[in-house]
């Protein structure tokens, strides 16, 4: 990745992001536990603000801007996503889940979605320049972060892990507010 420039990288970051979202609309239809469901309408929901202020940044920079943070973008450009191929044409994510269609299967796909945009993130951030550049990556980031999180305890919640002492750790629920 260290010899694109900041633009392609943050174009390879939207492809990301497109197929992730198409990924979490197909799975949230497909699985049949309620709680996953909800899970991937929530991340399907975030991956779209993340297209949105993605594209957003790109379009600044294009014209020669400089960095902006992601809640101001969310702000002043809400519709930034309008016109964005919200569906690839093809999205190996999908096809990966069409030959095991299982609950647990699309959870596990999706935390390898999440972990290589975790370290997409992070290489783009080890090589940001300005601390405009890094606050935004960073940001990204740690939401990419929280969505694996999500993942590892839906996933645990799936197998009827993440208990101690019988008692549950956590609750995705209260996790997506």
């Amino acid at each position: 990745m260290s010899n694109r420039s900041v633009k392609d990288d943050l174009l390879v970051a939207l492809g990301t992001e497109v197929a992730g979202y198409g990924f979490y609309k197909h799975a949230a239809g497909l699985i049949e536990d309620d709680h996953g469901k909800n899970v991937f309408t929530h991340l399907a929901k975030e991956e779209l603000q993340h297209m949105q202020v993605i594209s957003s940044m790109l379009d600044i920079l294009k014209e020669g801007g400089g960095w902006v943070g992601y809640n101001s973008l969310v702000q002043e450009h809400p519709d930034a996503a309008q016109g964005l191929p919200i569906f690839p044409e093809e999205n190996e994510l999908i096809d990966k889940l069409g030959k095991n269609p299982t609950d647990q299967s699309a959870i596990e796909i999706a935390m390898e979605s999440e972990d290589y945009a975790i370290r997409l993130y992070g290489d783009m951030l080890g090589r940001a320049e300005s601390p405009e550049e890094k606050v935004f990556l960073t940001e990204l980031l740690e939401m990419e972060k929280g969505h694996l999180k999500l993942l590892r305890w839906e996933l645990e919640s799936l197998k009827g892990e993440g208990f101690w002492c019988d008692m549950m750790e956590f609750s995705v629920e209260k996790e997506l507010g």
